[in-house]
């Protein structure tokens, strides 16, 4: 897992990490976009203005590290190879031909919210009632379409946001180990706001109604934090180019 992106880390400057480490106010995604789609349609957008948001992080979507003893380095990779957003708007199927990305714009979570809306009942084939409930859950993205001003175009499992830090041993393994954390920088496109839906039935087997609304704030990304969750402080910034 860690081998992977060690030639590319070998590219990026330690003088890459002179930095303002004030961490910027972070807003909170899901209301942010709340309040936006309750406006109106002129006051939603301003590409004029620069917001800071926090990344969603998982088990299965967070950094990768790799402390190098010998330098005291401290290498992060944070993997974009899959983060293409598969929405029907951004399809571009004759793209490929000309050397470009079937999908322009990539994404990163910013969170998600679970709603239960109750239940209803069902006579199953063998005339027993049942309930059968009714699930919600709202996914929310910052989708972005400059990804190159970051990391280079490829094909191989090297494409993502990349840097070292120098540090002691046992803070490496304190970051590694949960309080390492992501936020963005980006700016809001004129139309900066889009939705999908997607709804699953209820079944036997998978006995859940289940509606997924997938919600995008759309603009460039200016910039991505590493920071401790811990402190707060900054530890790198990598602007855009």
């Amino acid at each position: 897992m860690i081998v992977r992106f060690f030639t590319l880390l070998l590219s990026v400057p330690l003088t890459c990490l002179a930095l303002d480490t004030d961490m910027p106010p972070l807003r909170d995604p899901i209301a942010d976009y709340a309040r936006r789609a309750a406006a109106p349609e002129p006051l939603r957008c301003d590409s004029s203005e620069s917001l800071a948001l926090p990344v969603a992080l998982s088990p299965d979507a967070r950094p990768e590290t790799r402390f190098d003893a010998a330098t005291g380095r401290l290498h992060i990779f944070y993997d974009m190879q899959f983060n293409d957003l598969t929405e029907g708007w951004n399809w571009h199927p004759l793209a490929p031909a000309a050397g470009e990305d079937y999908y322009t714009y990539k994404y990163l979570l910013l969170g998600s919210t679970t709603e239960d809306r109750g239940s209803y009942p069902v006579d199953d084939i063998f005339g027993m009632y049942r309930e059968f409930p009714v699930r919600w859950r709202y996914d929310y993205f910052f989708a972005f379409d400059n990804p190159y001003a970051f990391y280079p175009r490829g094909t191989d499992n090297a494409s993502g946001f990349a840097t070292m830090l120098e540090m002691p041993a046992e803070e490496a393994t304190r970051l590694a180990g949960g309080d390492l954390r992501m936020a963005l920088r980006g700016r809001l496109r004129a139309d900066c706001l889009s939705e999908s839906t997607t709804f699953w039935k209820a079944t036997l087997s998978q006995p859940v109604d289940f509606t997924l609304k997938k919600r995008y704030l759309i603009g460039q990304l200016e910039e991505i934090i590493f920071y401790d969750q811990a402190s707060g402080k900054v530890l790198a910034r990598l602007a855009a180019h």
